[in-house]
């Protein structure tokens, strides 16, 4: 049993590999729902609305004497002038220089908005290099921001645990941030709780988009829920571009106006971005609690075996390491009758235990100094990890800088 166990731990299907196989089962599912939810509210509006062109075009055509095909051919002439840009109505012009800025935030940011695209060969050989380079960039961006406004939460939370600390009174009243805070039991491994961090993210999402709501109601005349929608939909970077702001030729305060919807879009992207990665760390912990639950529990014997083994000692070698996530250079670091004991389960290694103590106090010195200042930002101690082992991007700044993203917690 043991060895069936252990075969299939070495398996190609491991945890990570099911993390990603679970997670698209889980995408498929959502995107068929979906799909149901928006076809059955949708389809009967549509079908409706398709029935009634086609019957105000056949009573034109009747009233008028125009025959369907003229007619057909004069209202795809419009649907090109829309592509265009053209309208009927008096609008701002889309290539000057303002409209070309807001057309190259919104390609940059992967908003996508569609109101405006270019329509020479030059141009869209151009947007091709200049969207490669610009998205790359815009990306790294929102990385940084991602970075920044996590240790910024991050000291304001250990400031406030600390005064909840003294009030308590578990810290000393003329305690001070330094090398000395890890002699202070509470304080040993703290970090800003995702969970916290989350909620405090989708309040500040929430409270920029109802004042950028309250903006465009007054100044577009949409009405509010309107406002709401295309908030998400352009701050989520989908950019549907049913609604688009800052497209009427003329507006009062019209230079105050721009700068405030440049200000809530660049804003609003940040902050959604921001919360849609610490969701992204919530859902990853829900896929580990569920494959901890496909855990192999078809082999009770290898389990009372495994649960043996770990009652034989009260401390067993290494697991103030796995407590800390501190893996050991196994390089000539144990003598042959030191590794056999430490690999026996029977006798505590003293050098094990020494070397522990010492990279746990060095590790725990610099979470702490990592929550309150944000560095320094290399928080792992692992010889055998390789440049990607914890992750890139946006993933391995959350994993860094915030607890409860391990699976061990």
């Amino acid at each position: 049993a043991v060895g069936s166990c252990r075969r299939r731990r070495l398996a190609p299907l491991n945890e990570d590999n099911g993390r990603f196989l679970l997670l698209a089962a889980l995408i498929a599912a959502y995107l068929s729902a979906g799909a149901t939810v928006f076809s059955a509210l949708e389809s009967p509006s549509e079908a409706a609305a398709q029935l009634r062109w086609n019957r105000t075009l056949h009573n034109f055509s009747r009233i008028f004497n125009i025959s369907l095909p003229e007619l057909r051919a004069f209202l795809r002439s419009y649907e090109a002038a829309m592509a265009a840009g053209i309208r009927v109505d008096a609008l701002r012009p889309r290539w000057d220089f303002p409209g070309a800025f807001y057309f190259v935030g919104t390609v940059v940011s992967t908003i996508g908005f569609g109101m405006t695209t270019p329509a020479t060969v030059a141009g869209k050989v151009f947007l091709i290099i200049y969207g490669l380079f610009g998205c790359a960039g815009t990306i790294l961006f929102f990385n940084l921001f991602l970075e920044r406004i996590i240790s910024l939460l991050a000291f304001i939370m250990k400031a406030c645990y600390e005064r909840q600390l003294r009030r308590s009174g578990l810290l000393p009243p003329n305690f001070r941030r330094g090398p000395a805070v890890s002699g202070v039991g509470s304080l040993v491994g703290w970090k800003p709780s995702v969970y916290h961090v989350m909620v405090i993210l989708g309040i500040f999402a929430i409270a920029l988009s109802c004042c950028a709501s309250a903006m465009y109601t007054a100044v577009e005349g949409w009405n509010y829920i309107d406002s709401l929608y295309y908030c998400f939909v352009t701050f989520s970077t989908i950019g549907f571009g049913d609604l688009v702001s800052n497209q009427n030729a003329v507006y009062q305060h019209q230079g105050l106006y721009r700068f405030g919807n440049f200000m809530f879009i660049l804003m609003g992207v940040c902050c959604i971005y921001s919360l849609f990665n610490v969701i992204s760390i919530v859902i990853k912990q829900i896929l580990n609690w569920v494959l901890k639950k496909f855990e192999c529990r078809c082999c009770p014997k290898c389990h009372k075996s495994s649960t043996r083994l770990s009652r034989r000692n009260a401390i067993t070698p290494g697991a103030r390491l796995r407590r800390h996530n501190v893996a050991m250079d196994a390089d000539g670091q144990y003598d042959s009758d030191t590794e056999g004991r430490r690999l026996s389960g029977e006798m505590i290694s003293m050098r094990e235990l020494t070397a522990s103590s010492k990279v746990s106090l060095a590790i725990l010195q610099k979470q702490l100094s990592e929550t309150a200042n944000g560095y320094p930002r290399n928080v792992c101690i692992n010889t055998k990890q390789n440049g990607f082992s914890a992750g890139v991007g946006a993933l391995a700044i959350m994993n860094n800088r915030l607890a409860e993203t391990s699976d061990s917690r």
